[in-house]
């Protein structure tokens, strides 16, 4: 089913409708033809206004910021400039090293002029404060991640606005504080306003050098899922845009308007009740051709910010834990994104979840989960076999396949009325039946399942092909088919 009739978001498409997207875009790289190349990308309205300048990526091992500022880019400006270096660090980044590597000056936010005479030190801060200092930004951003909470320790910024003590700085910076704080229940965990940024960092340099409104904005990675540290990042960012009168939308807009042709927009749930799987999916989607991947948390769930996706991806860890987190308005969310036309696929504890037995169940697979006292029946290699409706939509595998598994559900029909029978798509040939288990229950079972709720679809994986070294295609063609975009399993 073709996607592209769910609008980003009711904001943006009243934008689209008025012409103001009619500003002119235009992307460029810093540092070309070196190893420090690095896009940056300008949207200039051509209205009157300020220019801002946000930065994500100098340090390697801080994504937040760079994710946050790839998906700030595409936000339609009603007015002035706004231009985006999304992974400054573009080694680091790849790396998930905090330094550049093979360089002497190896701390990017420590190169840049400390006196208004000096120059930047290094290959790629000269070609990054060339890019400053052509523009002369009204207000820099600079995204980064401490690991841990500065309200905790004095000896991280994590969970910070570092400013220059300006008032007009100082008040902004407040705003976006109050923006990002909103959102967080522990009140260690807030936010605080710190004063100084470190000598040589690109904030400083911006500020004291070339008279900008600039800050150094710090998230937490310790402890915190990606998607939060993201959305912080966005709550922040948003706040300064929205005061500065140069966007209309809202925080949680991830996804360009314009989309690419065959293009599959995937949602990755990495929040509480989640395990190592969005890393892993993560890993294996974002460079899949024709995927673009976001990572999702609870409350852009609840924003409604799912209708800006193909199909969203919920990984094993615990079920009851994520469903908690998601609350009951948000899974209501999930059903009617699905409902509408979305795509959900379900590993593992994604597959407990879409099932129909539990009190908290999304009841978007006309599945029961059975034998549900021994839950916890072991972990390890499995075989399963595809069958005939498996081969079509998961290629064509015959025989023995083998295939991580970890605790998944076994499931049966639940034979509701409302919701259309599945398909088994692969069925288990071998068991594990630790810790009191009974022997051969599980023999037969579906290990891969799919059905239609709505006018999507659905399909889980009791066991996990995401883990499993070699089964990357089977990955990438269940996300194909999650999307409409591969045939098989006709509606009830």
């Amino acid at each position: 089913m073709d996607r592209r009739r769910f609008c980003t978001c009711a904001l943006l498409l009243a934008v689209w409708a008025t012409g103001s997207l009619a500003a002119g875009r235009s992307s460029a790289r810093v540092a070309a033809g070196t190893k420090w190349a690095t896009p940056y990308h300008v949207q200039d309205t051509g209205q009157p206004g300020p220019t801002v300048l946000i930065v994500g990526g100098v340090h390697g091992n801080e994504p937040a910021g760079a994710r946050a500022a790839a998906q700030i880019r595409h936000w339609p400006l009603t007015r002035g400039k706004l231009v985006v270096v999304p992974r400054a660090n573009e080694p680091g980044l790849r790396a998930n090293k905090r330094l550049m590597p093979t360089t002497t000056d190896r701390d990017l936010n420590r190169n840049f002029p400390r006196a208004a005479d000096e120059e930047p030190r290094g290959e790629l801060a000269a070609a990054l404060w060339a890019l400053v200092s052509r523009i002369r930004p009204d207000w820099c951003l600079d995204l980064h991640e401490g690991f841990g909470f500065r309200k905790q320790t004095r000896k991280t910024t994590g969970s910070s606005i570092i400013i220059l003590p300006e008032p007009a700085t100082k008040a902004q910076a407040e705003r976006m504080l109050e923006a990002a704080n909103a959102t967080v229940a522990d009140e260690d965990k807030k936010l605080v306003l710190l004063r100084g940024p470190a000598r040589g960092s690109l904030a400083r340099a911006v500020g004291e050098w070339l008279g900008a409104h600039a800050m150094i904005v710090e998230t937490t990675y310790g402890g915190q899922p990606l998607s939060l540290r993201t959305r912080q990042h966005r709550l922040m960012v948003h706040r300064l845009l929205i005061d500065l009168g140069m966007i209309s939308c809202g925080p949680d807009v991830m996804m360009p308007l314009r989309r690419r042709r065959g293009e599959i927009r995937v949602a990755l749930y990495d929040s509480t009740g989640t395990g190592p799987g969005p890393r892993i999916l993560d890993g294996k989607l974002r460079g899949a051709e024709g995927v673009r991947l976001a990572r999702i948390g609870p409350a852009a769930i609840l924003t409604g910010a799912l209708s800006q996706f193909d199909v969203l991806i919920i990984p094993g860890g615990s079920a009851s834990r994520q469903a908690k987190a998601i609350t009951r308005e948000g899974r209501e969310g999930i059903r009617r994104f699905v409902r509408n036309g979305g795509g959900y696929w379900g590993s593992c504890a994604g597959a407990y979840l879409a099932a129909s037995n539990y009190s908290w169940s999304l009841r978007i697979l006309d599945a029961d989960v059975i034998d549900r006292s021994h839950w916890k029946r072991g972990k390890g290699t499995v075989r399963i076999e595809l069958t005939a409706e498996g081969r079509r939509v998961l290629g064509d595998r015959q025989g023995l396949v083998d295939i991580r598994y970890a605790n998944g559900p076994l499931l049966a029909p639940a034979e509701r009325p409302e919701i259309p029978d599945f398909t088994a798509l692969a069925r288990y040939r071998t068991e594990i039946n630790k810790a009191g288990a009974p022997e051969g229950v599980m023999i037969d079972t579906p290990a891969i399942a799919a059905g239609r709720w709505g006018r999507g679809r659905v399909v889980v994986t009791s066991a996990h092909p995401e883990y499993t070294r070699g089964l990357e295609p089977m990955v990438r063609r269940l996300v194909r088919w999650a999307a409409g975009q591969q045939d098989g399993v006709a509606p009830n």
